[in-house]
């Protein structure tokens, strides 16, 4: 196996690794986890009426997963100077989402039936309507990525806030509003020019809609 290996932007500018692993995709058998319907988890937000957020984001995603030994020549990726087999799953394997909500939801089992708290992949929201149990939850939480030896990306989470921006939409007391940047990215589309285009604008606007 050797997946083509190259770089793209992330919005603070920094390279982001990426394999093309659409051949190894093809031959792999799916991972069936449900992965949560936003509408699913919105619903349980707003039912809450909550007046106060907490919204922690997770590092290295995926690279908190090891892969099975005698597993890894299957990820190979190939560069200019050699080829190289991966330790840890990375984002555009077929099963990495999958994967991930699954281990978030077996950390959080004990907390996520309580009603203050939604896992999607790597975002974690803590929401509730009264601030001493609010910083208790939270606490929490916490302790729960401290023990599995997860952390957090500081720059990206939000404590104890009546606002915040949750999967693109930003989340009020008892409201639910659109993130002007991804409007602006509706109304700012560039020409459509091709059929792929097309399905990206409209895979965009439907999450929107």
């Amino acid at each position: 196996m050797a997946s083509p290996f190259f770089f793209i932007n992330k919005k603070s500018g920094d390279l982001q690794p990426c394999q093309d692993y659409r051949k190894l995709n093809d031959a792999t058998i799916k991972n069936t986890y449900p992965i949560p319907r936003v509408e699913d988890l919105l619903d349980h937000i707003t039912s809450a009426k909550s007046t106060m957020f907490t919204k922690l984001d997770l590092c290295a995603g995926y690279n908190n997963v090891r892969i099975k030994e005698g597993d890894k020549w299957k990820g190979a990726f190939i560069t200019p100077q050699e080829l190289f087999e991966p330790t840890v799953m990375f984002f555009g394997m077929t099963n990495s989402l999958a994967t991930f909500q699954a281990m978030m939801d077996g950390i959080f089992a004990d907390l996520l039936l309580e009603g203050w708290l939604v896992i999607y992949i790597y975002d974690i929201l803590i929401y509730s309507t009264d601030h001493a149990e609010h910083q208790q939850c939270t606490q929490m939480v916490l302790q729960h990525l401290k023990e599995s030896n997860l952390f957090l990306k500081p720059e990206k989470c939000f404590f104890d806030v009546s606002e915040v921006e949750f999967l693109g939409l930003i989340l009020r007391p008892s409201q639910i509003g659109m993130a002007k940047d991804k409007v602006s990215a509706v109304l700012n589309w560039p020409k459509i020019d091709s059929i792929k285009a097309l399905q990206q604008f409209l895979g965009f606007a439907n999450f929107y809609q």
